[in-house]
């Protein structure tokens, strides 16, 4: 007996997590549908269909939340992955200087794909729709993280709430938002934190670029014996890194879970910024030196996932080391900084 194919729905399907989310959709054989304002920058998506819109307005998530496969009138998804976001890295979220945009753009699209799922399901008399938000570790309060050797980022120490930027407090807000529309009209979620995803295809460069890529492109730029780079602060700040593969994994696994978070997704591999550009360094062959720049926006002094209730509830941990995921992802950097030499 054929069973019938699962469909899903892939929002920001054009930025690097939805873009890897559509591949892994596809491998398990679902039918894909994805929009975003653009396609993805680094690679052709194998979305089934990809809609250029803007999910700010009401009517491209009407048309957006209806399946369109051949031989479906009126369907609903199954599945719909959230990603869609004003985002970036410090240089964008840390200034202070998009904090209007970037709480107006995000909020509102959480708002409109809700309230719209939320319509269509009393208008054709389900619930089947099950729908993925991916929240950030951004939204942990700052008095948390004021020590980068001991920062506390367990899922139950979000309150009181105290993010450090508003990128971070549009995160706590649209979490709630989520688990409000679950209790009031019983649409099935599932909330994750992310903790610093990266990898090959994501964004390298022009402001938005996270820490593991802004420094593999910069010491990629360096002559092959190396140089100076630019750092961000004194180096000594702390984080921890998902490769993007095991992101994906481990969202696919909360998905097919009953347990609806919130939950970190992220690593416990905890290093310095420092020790960060020592390990590209080591990739990279190249002997670096780094020049700081003390007067940048860096956001927290210390991050790292806790990953006790992933594992508890869904038996996951990061297959990937730091050096493994830095190794793929400088290898992929490096030879686009060659294309535009």
């Amino acid at each position: 007996m054929a069973t019938t194919q699962k469909t899903a729905l892939v929002l920001g399907g054009g930025g690097f997590i939805g873009n890897a989310m559509i591949s892994r959709l596809k491998s398990e054989n679902y039918w894909v549908k994805a929009v975003d304002l653009k396609n993805p920058e680094f690679s052709q998506t194998e979305a089934d269909e990809f809609v250029i819109g803007d999910l700010r307005n009401v009517a491209t998530v009407e048309n957006a939340l209806l399946v369109t496969k051949a031989g479906t009138t009126n369907e609903a998804f199954d599945e719909i992955y959230q990603f869609a976001a004003d985002m970036g890295g410090a240089g964008f979220v840390f200034t202070g200087e998009h904090d209007a945009e970037i709480m107006h753009n995000s909020a509102t699209i959480n708002l409109n794909v809700l309230e719209v799922l939320r319509q269509l399901n009393e208008k054709l008399g389900v619930n089947k729709t099950k729908i993925f938000y991916s929240g950030s570790a951004c939204m942990y309060p700052e008095h948390n993280q004021l020590d980068p050797d001991n920062p506390n980022c367990v899922e139950s120490s979000a309150y009181p709430a105290n993010p450090d930027s508003e990128y971070g407090w549009e995160k706590l807000f649209s979490e709630r938002l989520y688990f409000s529309y679950s209790r009031n009209y019983k649409i099935p979620v599932a909330v994750a934190r992310y903790h610093n995803i990266y990898g090959p295809l994501g964004t390298w460069d022009g402001g938005r670029e996270k820490a593991p890529a802004a420094i593999c492109r910069k010491i990629a730029k360096l002559d092959v014996e190396g140089g100076a780079i630019e750092v961000w602060g004194d180096g000594l700040q702390t984080r921890s890194f998902l490769y993007i593969k095991d992101c994906i994994e481990a969202t696919r696994r909360l998905m097919s879970s009953s347990f609806a978070g919130p939950v970190n997704i992220g690593s416990e591999e905890m290093v310095t910024i420092n020790q960060l550009v020592e390990y590209v360094s080591v990739i990279a062959n190249k002997k670096v030196n780094r020049n700081h720049k003390l007067d940048a926006p860096l956001g927290v002094r210390g991050r790292n996932s806790d990953n006790r209730l992933i594992e508890q509830e869904l038996g996951w941990s990061p297959a990937w080391t730091l050096m493994a995921g830095l190794g793929e992802t400088y290898a992929w950097i490096n030879d686009q900084v060659r294309v535009l030499v």
